[in-house]
């Protein structure tokens, strides 16, 4: 079991997913940018190391408009050393990185130019990750998308585009249940219709779903990954007090996760931590796996 937070370290003083204005878009700009983002990722990923977090979710800003048809810079090419050390250096010590775009990445959407604008973004992703060298247990992690007053219809949507995507895509693409429209139930059964894993939000279960108990709905989720996608994957947040439902909390409720850590399958899984002070509440999390037992 691997733990760990996403995009941002509070620690180290830099940050991986440093970006600049579209009008300001130039060939120096984007070397700039992308060659600062690696070497901030790069230590990022070493603090990690040197606390036993595992996990990481890297920025999607790591190549600022990498989707965007104004970027010609050749990044994959550029910066072809960079990524390969990156890789070398996950893989070498078991290590687990994911991705996962915005929530404008829509495939189900039924405007044709939100759909292409959400594949080239989604194609950003992977040739990011496979720039690095890793395999298909480094995910891009996405919502379902929106309703649009027709949840069978934008369901239906959904399927038929995925079974259009590219296989560098589908190879590396989960879903996640998400904590107003599309429940744990909904992902399953698009699982069933494509094959897709589902990524296991328990925050978001607990703000939607269909009377599922946690550890029941942990298990059907887990149940949707093959030997080839790595473990499963699950997020962990807890509710912000005082604001709406499913705002992610400031910092780790230890009692709270020790509740969730003992409704979670004895299985092998790697968890992210979605709570605001990131590697704080992370270093947490995996002080009290490994006083329980799940981690040794």
């Amino acid at each position: 079991m691997r733990v760990g937070y996403p995009c941002v370290n509070r620690t180290v003083g830099c940050s991986a997913g440093r970006t600049f204005r579209l009008a300001s878009y130039s060939h120096e700009r984007m070397e700039r940018a992308v060659g600062e983002n690696l070497s901030c990722l790069a230590r990022i990923l070493e603090y990690n190391l040197a606390e036993g977090l595992l996990f990481f979710r890297i920025s999607s800003d790591t190549v600022p408009f990498a989707s965007h048809p104004v970027c010609d810079f050749e990044w994959v090419d550029r910066f072809a050393g960079d990524f390969s050390a990156l890789g070398s250096f996950i893989r070498s010590h078991g290590m687990r990185v994911s991705m996962h775009p915005d929530q404008f990445v829509l495939i189900n959407s039924p405007d044709r130019d939100v759909v292409r604008r959400s594949i080239a973004e989604l194609d950003y992703h992977c040739r990011l990750l496979d720039a690095m060298g890793l395999g298909p247990d480094a995910k891009v992690q996405i919502h379902v998308g929106g309703l649009y007053r027709d949840r069978d219809t934008a369901m239906r949507r959904f399927v038929s585009e995925y079974r259009s995507l590219p296989g560098a895509v589908t190879g590396r693409m989960v879903i996640e249940n998400d904590d107003r429209l599309f429940c744990l139930a909904d992902c399953l059964d698009l699982h069933e219709k494509t094959g897709v894993p589902v990524l296991f939000d328990c925050f978001h279960h607990l703000c939607l779903n269909r009377g599922e108990p946690m550890d029941e709905a942990f298990d059907s989720a887990m149940k949707t990954w093959k030997r080839t996608d790595g473990p499963p994957m699950a997020d962990y947040s807890e509710q912000e007090s005082g604001k709406r439902t499913g705002s992610h909390a400031g910092s780790m409720d230890e009692t709270r996760f020790r509740e969730f850590i003992g409704q979670c399958p004895e299985a092998d899984f790697d968890l992210m931590l979605e709570i605001k002070d990131k590697e704080a509440s992370a270093i947490r999390a995996l002080r009290i796996l490994k006083e329980t037992g799940r981690i040794i």
